[in-house]
Parts: C-alpha cells; sequence; structure tokens
C-alpha cells in the first residue's frame, strides 16, 4: 500500500466518529487493490452524506525547530532596508570624497550647471527668435558677464567716491567706542588702547611669523590661481551647457539601462525645469531684498548703500540665513559711522525685509517653483555647510530641489498598475 493510503488510514482510525464515513486513499499503488474492489472515493474534498455532519478540514501542523523556525518578517524587511542604506551612505561618503578631491573641478562645473538653468531660457528665446545657436550662446554668455561686470564696477565707483567719508565715520565711531569702553560701566585701562604699544606688538608679530607669512602668502597665491582656472573652466563649461545640454545629457544616457532612459530622461527634464525655476524665483527674492535693505540705508544716510545691497543680493542666494548674514553687515556699518540709533533702526529694517521674504516672497514664489519644506531647507543647508563649506551652502538647496523632482517623478512612474486578484480555481465536490 502507498504511502498517502498509510496516512490516511492514521487519520481516519484518530477521528473516526459514528455516523461519519471513513476516508479512503485517493491513490492506492498499481496492482495493490484488487479489480473487483469498489472504486475508491476522491482524496479531497470528502464525499458528504444527507444529514451528517459538514467535512471537516483536516491539517497537519508540523512544528519546525532548529534551523527551521523561520524569521520574523519585521526583522526580514529591518534587514533588507538595512544593507540597502548602508550601501547607499558608503555611495555617497565615496562621492563626497572624490568631488572633494576634485572639488577644482566639480565647483566650476556646479556653478556652470546653476549659471545654464538661469540663462538657458534667454539663450533658448534668442535662437528661437532665429538667430542660430552659436550666435545666442555667445550673446547670453557675453551679455552676463558685461551685466556682472557692470555691477561690480558700479560698487567699487561708490565704495570709492564715499571712501573718505566712510574713513572719517570709522574714526568717529572708533573714538565713541573707546570713550564708551573706557568711561563705561567696563572702565579698560589707557594701556589697552595705546596706539605706539599696538604698533610695537604688531612689527613684533611680523618679524615671529616671517616664515608663518611666507607659507600663507604661498597658499594665497595658489587659491588665487585656483580661482582663475575655477573662473576659465566656469566659461568654457557653460557655453557648451548653453550650446549643447542635450547632446550631453544624451550621451549620459547611454550608462543607464535602455529600458529605463525613457523614464530617467523625463525625471531629469522635471527636474531640471524645477531647478530652472527655482533659480529664477531666487534671483527675484534676492533683488527685492537687495532693494529693501538699499531703500533703508538710503534713507538713514548708511556709506556705500549699493555695495551693501549688492552684498545683500549674492547672500540671499542662501536661503533662510543669507540675507540676515550679509545684511548685519549694514548694521555694522552704521553701528560704525553713524551711531547706536541708526544701528537699531537699520537692524529693525533688516528684520522687516526678512520678514516679508519670509511670510510673502518665499511662499510665493519659491513656493509654486518648487514645494520644499522650511526642515529640509535648513537641514539642507547645514549638511551643504558640512560637507563644502560656502560653496556646500549655495548648491544645497539648488540639489535638493532637483532630487526631489527626480524622484518624485520616478517614483510615480514606476508604481505598478493595479492587478486583479487571483482566482483560484475551486475544485467540485464529488456527488
Amino acid at each position: 500500500m502507498g504511502v498517502g493510503s498509510t496516512i490516511w488510514t492514521r487519520v481516519n482510525a484518530l477521528r473516526h466518529r459514528p455516523g461519519r464515513p471513513a476516508l479512503t486513499s485517493g491513490t492506492a499503488a498499481a496492482g495493490s487493490a484488487p479489480a473487483s474492489a469498489a472504486p475508491e472515493a476522491p482524496l479531497l474534498p470528502r464525499t458528504a452524506v444527507p444529514g451528517a455532519e459538514p467535512p471537516v478540514a483536516e491539517v497537519a501542523v508540523v512544528p519546525l525547530t532548529g534551523l527551521d523556525v523561520p524569521v520574523p518578517r519585521g526583522l526580514q524587511v529591518a534587514a533588507s532596508w538595512a544593507w540597502r542604506v548602508i550601501l547607499l551612505a558608503v555611495l555617497l561618503y565615496g562621492l563626497t570624497r572624490l568631488f572633494g578631491f576634485l572639488s577644482e573641478v566639480m565647483i566650476p562645473l556646479a556653478v556652470a550647471v546653476l549659471l545654464a538653468a538661469m540663462l538657458s531660457p534667454v539663450s533658448n528665446r534668442l535662437h528661437s527668435w532665429g538667430l542660430p545657436r552659436a550666435a545666442s550662446t555667445a550673446i547670453t554668455l557675453f551679455g552676463g558677464l558685461a551685466l556682472i561686470a557692470g555691477a561690480l564696477t558700479l560698487i567699487i565707483t561708490q565704495i570709492v567716491s564715499q571712501s573718505e567719508v566712510l574713513s572719517a565715520n570709522v574714526g568717529t565711531g572708533f573714538t565713541k567706542l573707546v570713550d564708551y569702553l573706557q568711561n563705561g560701566p567696563l572702565h579698560l585701562g589707557a594701556q589697552y588702547f595705546d596706539t605706539a604699544s599696538w604698533v610695537t606688538r604688531a612689527q613684533t608679530f611680523l618679524k615671529d611669523s616671517t616664515s608663518q607669512l611666507g607659507t600663507y602668502a604661498a597658499e594665497f597665491g595658489a587659491q588665487v590661481g585656483h580661482f582663475v582656472a575655477g573662473f576659465f573652466i566656469t566659461l568654457f563649461a557653460l557655453f557648451y551647457f548653453l550650446y549643447d545640454g542635450r547632446g550631453i545629457f544624451t550621451f549620459l544616457l547611454k550608462f543607464f539601462p535602455e529600458q529605463s532612459r525613457g523614464k530617467v530622461d523625463r525625471a531629469a527634464g522635471l527636474g531640471w525645469r524645477s531647478l530652472s525655476a527655482y533659480v529664477r524665483a531666487t534671483i527675484l527674492v534676492a533683488l527685492s531684498d537687495a532693494v529693501g535693505v538699499l531703500i533703508a540705508a538710503l534713507i538713514l544716510g548708511v556709506p556705500v548703500a549699493p555695495a551693501l545691497a549688492a552684498l545683500v543680493f549674492i547672500g540671499a542666494f542662501v536661503p533662510l540665513v543669507g540675507a540676515f548674514v550679509s545684511g548685519f553687515v549694514a548694521v555694522i556699518v552704521a553701528l560704525v559711522a553713524l551711531g547706536v540709533f541708526k544701528a537699531l533702526l537699520m537692524f529693525a529694517a533688516i528684520i522687516l525685509v526678512m520678514q516679508i521674504e519670509g511670510h510673502l516672497l518665499q511662499p510665493l514664489l519659491l513656493g509654486r517653483a518648487v514645494k520644499l519644506h522650511p526642515l529640509a531647507v535648513l537641514l539642507a543647508i547645514a549638511i551643504g555647510i558640512i560637507a563644502g563649506g560656502i560653496v556646500g551652502a549655495l548648491l544645497a538647496v539648488p540639489l535638493l530641489a532637483f532630487t526631489k523632482s527626480y524622484i518624485q517623478y520616478l517614483a510615480g512612474a514606476s508604481e505598478p498598475a493595479a492587478v486583479r486578484p487571483i482566482r483560484w480555481p475551486v475544485p467540485r465536490r464529488s456527488s
């Protein structure tokens, strides 16, 4: 007799009750039953008998011991997430170290990408008017350089023209500060403000630190050389990003699997539009901050007001904190040149400008461009400062804007379509 018949015989012996027919094996071994025997009933389900209790399914539960005990589902999911997160962390750490090693090239390329996101609409519009691609790119590039050079020239001219007034105000303010420190609550002695002693200390420091100053001068010269090289790398990369950015990205798409290139292309296009919108909105916000600080500085009579406004415009590219920190320079200039009262007024004007930016301009402009939570922006800036200093703070939020749109599209596009539940066939009951 077969193994299946033996098992069912034992189960029938244990569970047989009066009024219930015994179970028979579904299949017997070939030649084990005589030809005259009655045909056996099917194994499952059992034959229903009128007036008897409904059949009860017999399920054999086999206890698992030792290595057969399964790992809990929650632990499996946690382990799966853990090793993937570890791999991503290692990948990000390796990329950060690589970018840090190649920072003299990567930083100019990142700046060129941001400038291309800002200037590409201008180049595309000129090209749509009938200009060749090379001509529209050159006009956009050199026009932007001329605009930046004109702004810097205006700032330097303002500083030079007001240098005498500023130096006189600084001297007067320093004298008032020294008088306050000597005759105020601190009562500092006159030896702390002796000019001759400070000159002697400075000369002694210069003599003792000749080798260190030479090292600092060499490092400064190297940094100037790196800046000049990075400037030309930025210009060269910006020209080709504007001229053939699509061709460059099409080449990069070849590194992705062929079946996923369409999704990556569409996701990157959406991320690029978000980045362009973010850069343009940031320019408008920075311009509004600079105009507000300029108006307040001109009303209060703060020296070099245009230069201070330009500093606020540059600092506003770091969200949340950039405009406030750069605007605080105007407060210091007002304190030294005009006194405590006007410095407090200048500080109040900076606070007012920041409130307008945070409650009106940021939600209206940046909120429409890229919906980023303020906490995410703050954390991105903090991580950017830790990873790359000032440059990291400038690039962190634009990178976050691109990544957010890119991942959101991939996550939405990769969701599988709704699958109908599987209907397994139900075996017929025997009559």
